[in-house]
C-alpha cells in the first residue's frame, strides 16, 4: 500500500471507465434531476462548510447521471443577482 494518496492513476483509470460506458453524456430520461447552486455568502469568509455542501452535491449529481436521469447541477445567482461563489 503507497503511503500517500496518488490520485492521478486512480482517477485516470476511473474517468476512463466513465467516459467508456458514457456516464458524462446527458440523456432524455424521463424523470430529471436537479441541483440549484445556492451561493455562499458573499458578505462572509468561505469556510469547509461551502466546500463540503459543493462535493454533496457533486456526488448526487454524479449518481443520479449513473442511474440514467438527466441531471443539471446549475450555478447562477441568487435571488440578489449576486453570482455563485462570489464571482
Amino acid at each position: 500500500m503507497e503511503k500517500s494518496y496518488q490520485p492521478e492513476a486512480i482517477e485516470r483509470r476511473w474517468y476512463k471507465v466513465w467516459e467508456e460506458k458514457g456516464y458524462f453524456s446527458p440523456s432524455q430520461s424521463e424523470q430529471p434531476y436537479c441541483i440549484m447552486l445556492p451561493p455562499p455568502n458573499v458578505t462572509g469568509n468561505l469556510h469547509m462548510g461551502h466546500a463540503f455542501q459543493d462535493t454533496i452535491m457533486d456526488v448526487l449529481s454524479r449518481f443520479h447521471r449513473m442511474q440514467g436521469e438527466s441531471v443539471l447541477w446549475q450555478p447562477g445567482m441568487d435571488h440578489a443577482g449576486i453570482h455563485a461563489n462570489g464571482g
